[in-house]
Formats: C-alpha cells, structure tokens, sequence
C-alpha cells in the first residue's frame, strides 16, 4: 500500500529542489486543471498514456495538498467513509441524494 502522506511530502520537497512553484496557490490550481484536461484528451483521443496523465493529476493535487497542509491521505479517508453512508435515488432520471450521512434528508 502507498504512504499517501510520505508520498506527498516527497512531492512536496522534489518541487523545492527543482525549483518549481510552492507559494503561488492561484498557479498550483491552474497547473493542476491543465493536468485534469491533458489526462482528458489522453483519454478522449485514445493514446496509450493516460496512465502517466493520471499520474501527473495525483501529484499535481499531492503537492498542492502539501503547499496547502491538508492531509490529502486523511481527507480521502473521511470522504470515502461520508459517501458510503449517504443514499441516492433515481430522480426524474438523476440519480440524486436523499440522504446525508448523519441521517438528515437533502430534499
């Protein structure tokens, strides 16, 4: 398994050594679009490397997550815990939520 918070500081520290971006949050988030858009187009035109694409998108937001001192691996963990508890339903042809975690209805 993949030390996500390791592998973000390593991020993180390969981005000061090279000289990359660590303080400009505004650029780090347009970098990081432009990763989501290439892995897009990788896809859309059916090249062979939409792996490597991928790659670049998780450690684009590895290292914002680092710039920004977010525990991206932490964060992961309570989301994929909040969605498993929410229910959804096909409504009017959308699947829609209708319930939240703590058990409150969303509509």
């Amino acid at each position: 398994m993949v030390d996500l918070k390791k592998l973000q500081k390593e991020i993180y520290q390969n981005k000061v050594n090279k000289g990359f971006n660590v303080t400009d949050i505004n650029k780090e988030f347009c970098l990081t679009y432009g990763e989501v858009a290439e892995a897009y187009e990788a896809w859309r035109k059916k090249k062979n490397d939409l792996g490597e694409e991928l790659a670049d998108v998780a450690i684009y937001l590895l290292g914002l997550s680092e710039i920004l001192g977010i525990d991206l691996e932490d964060e992961i963990q309570k989301k994929v815990c909040k969605n498993a508890k929410r229910e959804y339903k096909i409504i009017d042809g959308v699947n829609t939520r209708v319930k939240e975690s703590d058990g409150e209805n969303e509509r």
